[in-house]
């Protein structure tokens, strides 16, 4: 994620100034959406309190089931993957696409289960769970208004971050990078960079948001009752599943996602602004 500040630095640094005045925009759009939000609903105290609960009989126990089958698939594929570079000698480009190709399988798979089990659980099946194309226009266009408005608070805690760490170690504080980004940085070959971004700017977009906003963060706020609790909660456990050094970054992220979720009562709008993040964040890879 770090390389969307050093991108957004190396714009505004006048190292690339014809794309100056288009990353300020950015920037300074965001600023004026997120502050309108913060004085229109009381630094967000009055943004969720009409926002209603998810009708289901999801027992509690479901979110962790599906965690736990998740991390079983990809200990799995990772040793199937093991076990056929060795016997076929793989290159480290192939054996890259083999394990990406399999993790998207088996997210792919587990997302399929959990619609199936959202269909099950929710009132309204589908409807309830907040899935419904029919208002898709409309949450793309919410996408980006409220992606706009995050992320220059993303790129202000990457910054803190980056300031941290030079501060505790010098010059030799490096967050860590994604294995995703380094991955199709990494490798120039067509079907890598393809198979590296379809699972990392549509995959996992789609099956993050299903298990933490649509099956956590539902079962949380059964138990919770309020809306900002459950976001919270659900963002926190969101961060710690990922490196440290992204965890700020990923925790205001998620907030922007859990709230999108409760706001709307949509699945589909926090799995855009997902696909935005994660597309910008390989963009600005390859463009480094």
């Amino acid at each position: 994620m770090s390389e969307i500040v050093e991108k957004l630095v190396e714009i505004l640094s006048g190292k690339q100034p014809s794309q100056n005045i288009a990353a300020a925009a950015i920037l300074l759009a965001g600023t004026i959406i997120l502050s309108f939000w913060l004085i229109k609903t009381s630094f967000g105290r009055k943004s969720l309190s009409a926002s209603p609960l998810r009708r289901n009989n999801m027992p509690e126990y479901i979110p962790f089931m599906f965690w736990a089958v998740w991390v079983a698939l990809i200990t799995l594929a990772e040793n199937i993957r093991t076990s056929v570079t060795i016997l076929q000698n793989l290159t480290e480009s192939q054996e890259t696409l083999l394990s990406y190709s399999l993790m998207g399988l088996c997210e792919a798979v587990l997302i399929f289960a959990m619609l199936v089990a959202g269909r099950q659980y929710f009132v309204r099946q589908m409807k309830g769970f907040g899935i419904n194309f029919c208002t898709a226009g409309k949450d793309i266009k919410a996408a980006m208004l409220n992606f706009a408005a995050i992320l220059p608070a993303v790129a202000v805690m990457i910054a803190l971050i980056n300031l941290t760490g030079f501060l505790i170690k010098g010059d030799d504080f490096q967050m860590q990078r994604n294995e995703g980004l380094v991955a199709i940085t990494t490798y120039q070959q067509a079907s890598v960079r393809i198979t590296v971004f379809l699972f990392a700017a549509l995959i996992v977009p789609v099956f993050e948001e299903i298990l933490f906003r649509g099956l956590f963060q539902t079962s949380i706020r059964g138990i919770v009752r309020g809306a900002w609790a459950s976001v919270i909660l659900t963002s926190i456990l969101f961060a710690i599943m990922h490196p440290w050094t992204h965890w700020p970054a990923l925790f205001v992220l998620s907030i922007c996602l859990g709230y999108s979720y409760e706001k709307s009562g949509s699945l589909l709008r926090p799995v855009f602004i997902h696909m935005l993040f994660n597309t910008l964040s390989i963009t600005a890879a390859l463009n480094q």
